[in-house]
């Protein structure tokens, strides 16, 4: 299976792991998609076959309609699956890692004119094998990606403690850095976690007694951080 990883940390400083789906999996799910659409229209056709000019009509706005925004639809309501993506076991996101809105699933889904062309979807192709994240031309314009349904997580979570703010601005890598210490803490010594939360003295030292104190006040900084409640 060709893929590749991209990390992506989220607004509440989650590190998760998304692996771009290739051009294999892609074209299964397509056909399965493909395979419904046909069935749904050739549905539509019987009824509309017996109504005369107006049955061709409402056949033409149904196909253009099921053509179109069969994928749009169910990539936003079905959080980034079409069935045929669903039994792939893919889905859209934004390549941010958030959930596909209605702007960028109707321009990948309408840019697929493009990726058509000259004939059987080649420049799509070429952009997928070109793109070290298999992304076709609907995808890079709309800011989307196309990847495998279950993404992997940090295996720590941070241990609860009473939340506390560091009272001054905290650069973002200086508050991965917190959360990741504190995930880690579990499985350090005490001497290890005092060790290290030595580094940090401006964080790690408070004027209220009351407030914890080296490694502990880091712990209850990643709280804070992570959005637990005061």
């Amino acid at each position: 299976m060709l893929d590749t990883v991209r990390d992506i940390t989220t607004p509440e400083l989650i590190e998760i792991q998304l692996h771009p789906a290739g051009f294999l999996p892609r074209a299964f799910a397509f056909m399965i998609d493909t395979a419904i659409r046909w069935l749904i229209m050739a549905i539509i056709a019987i009824p509309s076959a017996f109504i005369g000019k107006s049955g061709i009509g409402i056949f033409l706005i149904m196909l253009f309609l099921v053509e179109w925004f069969y994928p749009v639809i169910f990539e936003v309501l079905n959080r980034g699956r079409t069935p045929g993506k669903y039994a792939i076991g893919l889905k859209v996101l934004h390549d941010n890692g958030t959930p596909i809105g209605w702007s960028a699933s109707i321009i990948r889904n309408f840019l697929r004119f493009a990726d058509f062309f000259p004939l059987f979807y080649l420049f799509g192709l070429i952009s997928m094998l070109l793109n070290k994240e298999f992304r076709r031309l609907g995808d890079i314009v709309a800011g989307t990606l196309v990847v495998y349904s279950v993404p992997t997580t940090s295996r720590f979570t941070v241990p609860e403690a009473q939340p506390i703010n560091p009272n001054f601005p905290l650069s973002r890598e200086t508050q991965k850095m917190l959360v990741s210490f504190a995930e880690r803490t579990p499985g350090l010594t005490k001497p290890r976690q005092e060790e290290l939360a030595a580094l940090l003295p401006t964080l790690t030292e408070s004027q209220h007694p009351e407030e914890a104190q080296g490694a502990a006040r880091l712990v209850g900084i990643a709280n804070f951080l992570i959005g637990r409640k005061l």
